[in-house]
């Protein structure tokens, strides 16, 4: 299960004339999709203890922990696997037979998971868990548990489920910010149902971007590219140094290829975690422009453009922070706070870095052809 064969197509937009000839180029809800569409459940947690993020002194430099030959594969495995779960999941779907009567069939799905904290929480990935009616959580000593949703973010692949047991191994969280390319990782989780399997490569890469959902616009970055094998079932399992900390949550490979593996950061998936587990959800900053095309010299000149470069809106939300603040079909952005933009990932950038309530100067030319500066106050992700 997982993200190895879900690569979406952009929508299409509404201005007729783009539709005949630019659907190929719309950027389905590429900015929506960080900074508009919101599911998650907005659950009341229990105050909970905040994951912190180790210090400098807690955590060896890697010249350190790389020449130290107490740690290896073995014992870093050892260290962490008691703490890495497997997570059977089962799912209920309405289809029709071929006399078109309805039939409930059920889907079952395995993927695996951390334990953070001695509470129960773990974290895995959001896919694993998407609209799944049934969790069961098993311990690598054999303990089986019932788990529940705390809550997800689907635009980090992240996802905190809860457990409620009595002395539960928990791993020990890493600093991400320290790995270095072609250090030693270990990769652990359940890969096709082989239980708590113990896979090892190298760093290959670090601040990775990839396209998970283009119809939704989820794209994942800043992740750890490794070569160590993760297989369907890994989803959700710890990337892991040879001192037995985890830094990665590992989350995708790329179908076909081989020794490209993906993992989430664990200073962003800590930082996840902690929200949802204080709020049921991520709190991100919310601009509601839900379709954008890209503007090259090309689309410019066959449709009389006034730029030929920048981000068309095609459409926003009725009420959103865009739309109360006058950005509406037919702009086309050219710069964000002053700085030029040239692609939706620059417009998704420049919000992502803001924070909720914050005002965006977006320069924009209206249908009208003239350049006008419309200023947004960011609201709060639906």
């Amino acid at each position: 299960m997982g993200y190895y064969d879900r690569w979406g197509r952009p929508r299409g937009f509404g201005f007729p004339l783009f539709v005949a000839a630019l659907v190929g180029a719309v950027i389905g809800g590429l900015v929506v999709g960080m900074l508009l569409i919101g599911r998650i459940p907005q659950q009341q947690a229990a105050p909970a203890p905040q994951l912190s993020t180790p210090s400098d002194d807690e955590i060896l430099p890697p010249s350190e922990r790389l020449s130290a030959e107490a740690y290896s594969i073995a014992s870093a495995a050892k260290k962490v696997s008691p703490a890495v779960v497997k997570i059977a999941t089962r799912q209920e779907e309405l289809v029709f037979s071929f006399f078109f009567r309805p039939i409930i069939q059920e889907r079952e799905g395995l993927g695996s998971g951390v334990i953070i904290d001695a509470s129960g929480h773990i974290l895995t990935n959001y896919h694993v868990i998407k609209n799944v009616t049934e969790i069961v959580v098993v311990l690598a000593d054999g303990r089986q548990f019932p788990g529940s949703v705390v809550g997800v973010d689907p635009y980090t692949d992240l996802a905190v489920v809860k457990i409620e047991g009595e002395g539960l191994p928990v791993a020990e969280l890493g600093n991400s910010d320290q790995i270095v390319i072609g250090e030693p990782v270990v990769a652990i989780g359940n890969p096709y149902g082989f239980d708590h399997t113990v896979t090892a490569g190298v760093v290959s890469a670090l601040n990775r971007s990839i396209s998970t959902d283009e119809r939704d616009g989820v794209v994942l970055e800043n992740l750890i590219q490794t070569d160590a094998p993760i297989n369907p079932g890994n989803s959700g399992g710890a990337l892991v140094t040879t001192d037995g900390k985890v830094v990665g949550i590992n989350t995708a490979i790329i179908q076909g290829a081989q020794g490209i593996g993906f993992a989430i950061p664990i200073n962003v998936a800590r930082n996840v975690a902690n929200e949802i587990i204080q709020y049921g959800k991520v709190k991100r900053p919310y601009l509601g422009v839900s379709e954008v095309v890209v503007v090259s010299r090309d689309i410019a000149l066959r449709y009389g453009l006034a730029v030929d470069s920048g981000i068309y809106v095609s459409s926003v939300v009725r009420g959103s922070p865009a739309d109360r603040a006058g950005l509406g079909r037919g702009d086309i952005i050219i710069a964000i706070n002053g700085a030029q933009v040239a692609t939706a990932d620059d417009v998704r950038r420049c919000v992502l870095k803001s924070s909720i309530g914050d005002k965006m100067t977006f320069t924009v030319v209206g249908t009208n052809r003239r350049q006008r500066d419309v200023v947004v106050t960011l609201g709060e992700m639906p």
